[in-house]
């Protein structure tokens, strides 16, 4: 009897143990901005789910409410306005590209949630032209990075070592040079959150 109860309490306190680490990592957020329109469809649909997969809880946040299209046609209704995010509750902030993006390239908000979210040590990740916001930020300066290579002289110009890769890692900083390698991008900010 003794040995009965000894194995149901201890099945119990594994359900319990395993039901608080899902329910810890569950809130771990992740916030991916993406443009008003014409954001990069894969950019954002391909991390998102490697995100999810892992646990993580994807909010997107954009400078309009409104359904945003994506230059494939996908349909995604932001959560949040990029001006009322409070960055303490996210372990990473990810830039999508696509054309739209360029929306952010002198965005006060969206230069000052790079910036910030650099000085609190979060994951700062951005790919195809999205690159560019974390320089015209200020942050690329001195760190090596890739982007979508329309936008490589600009990186150079604020100070970035522009490498071309697929995706490049420096410090806390993940970029990546466009929809062909979002699936690495996504793996890596993975791989730095862990």
């Amino acid at each position: 009897m003794a040995k009965k109860i000894f194995i149901a309490f201890f099945i119990i306190i594994f359900d319990l143990i395993f039901v608080l680490q899902l329910s810890a990592l569950q809130n771990q957020k992740i916030l991916m901005i993406i443009a008003s329109q014409n954001f990069r469809d894969e950019e954002l649909l391909k991390p998102k789910e490697i995100f999810e997969k892992h646990g993580f809880k994807v909010v997107i946040a954009s400078s309009s409410l409104s359904v945003s299209s994506g230059m494939l046609g996908a349909k995604v209704k932001p959560d949040i306005l990029i001006n009322n995010l409070d960055l303490k509750e996210y372990k990473a902030v990810v830039f999508v590209g696509g054309v739209g993006a360029k929306e952010y390239f002198n965005n006060p908000v969206a230069l000052k949630i790079a910036r910030d979210a650099m000085k609190q040590n979060k994951v700062v990740a951005a790919i195809c032209i999205a690159p560019r916001i974390l320089s015209e930020a200020g942050i690329l300066k001195g760190k090596k990075a890739t982007v979508w290579k329309s936008e490589a002289e600009a990186l150079k110009s604020k100070g970035a070592i522009y490498t071309g890769a697929d995706v490049e890692i420096d410090g806390n900083i993940v970029t990546a040079s466009g929809p062909h390698a979002a699936e690495n991008f996504g793996n890596t900010i993975i791989k730095m959150l862990k």
